[in-house]
């Protein structure tokens, strides 16, 4: 599952519901992030959110290509492990 675009505050709510739709018929094994061209706390939250509903079905789900400025948003929210490149187990 690949997220593009802007992930702000203007489009994390639809961004959720296309994405939980999707990680509900068909679970994927990675959430890319590499076409994401902004994003602020309502972003990291819909991140934050599709990979905790994703991971309900199949733990190995894993985010890769985080954003920098993702990034910086998890560090201060204390979330960075959540959204780091990991390998799928």
């Amino acid at each position: 599952l690949a997220l593009n675009g802007a992930l702000t505050f203007a489009s994390a709510a639809a961004a959720w519901r296309e994405g939980s739709a999707l990680l509900a018929t068909r679970p994927p094994r990675r959430l890319d992030l590499a076409a994401i061209s902004q994003a602020d706390s309502a972003g990291l939250a819909c991140v934050l959110a599709l990979l905790a509903a994703g991971r309900q079905r199949d733990p190995a789900l894993r985010i890769v290509n985080a954003p920098a400025e993702l990034v910086a948003l998890a560090r201060v929210c204390d979330a960075e492990a959540w959204i780091a490149d990991a390998p799928p187990a």
